[in-house]
């Protein structure tokens, strides 16, 4: 199984906040950001894995600014992290101001895959080979991340 590098299964997706994706203040719905991120996420994960995937976990999702009616939702989602059959997923949200060309980061999470062979058992995936600092730093961090879910599950 050839690995891959975390730039070679990102994903880059693009939505368009309408008045249907809003709540009574024109402000994204919380649950909507969250459909998207899941969808980027899983994509990255299929990139990687070329495999369907499952989300088995999503690590804290702050959420930082509003995103209005109107403006341009950019999701970023990018390996950081593969297990035997499990792979962490980055997900970045930005909004952009279509009228001011202003752009913000405005969420960010972890989200878990595990990858999923033709009979919906875990399924192995290819090694991550990070090239960068970021995605060295992000690497660790995610191997961390992993180790403390591993504590809190235990303990329940």
């Amino acid at each position: 199984m050839n690995g891959k590098t975390p730039s070679q299964s990102a994903v880059e997706m693009t939505e368009l906040v309408l008045p249907n994706d809003t709540n009574i203040l024109g402000n994204l719905l919380g649950g909507r950001m969250m459909h998207w991120m899941d969808i980027a996420g899983a994509m990255a994960a299929s990139r990687h894995s070329n495999k369907t995937v499952a989300t088995a976990c999503v690590d804290r999702l702050d959420f930082r600014h509003p995103i209005r009616v109107g403006e341009l939702v950019m999701l970023k989602a990018k390996i950081t992290w593969v297990g035997k059959t499990s792979m962490e997923v980055k997900v970045r949200v930005y909004a952009e101001n279509t009228k001011t060309g202003a752009i913000i980061l405005t969420n960010k999470a972890y989200l878990t895959f595990v990858a999923l062979d033709e009979n919906c058992k875990p399924s192995p995936v290819p090694p991550i080979f990070p090239e960068t600092e970021e995605e060295k730093s992000d690497y660790e961090k995610a191997q961390l991340r992993r180790d403390e879910r591993i504590r809190k599950k235990t303990r329940n």
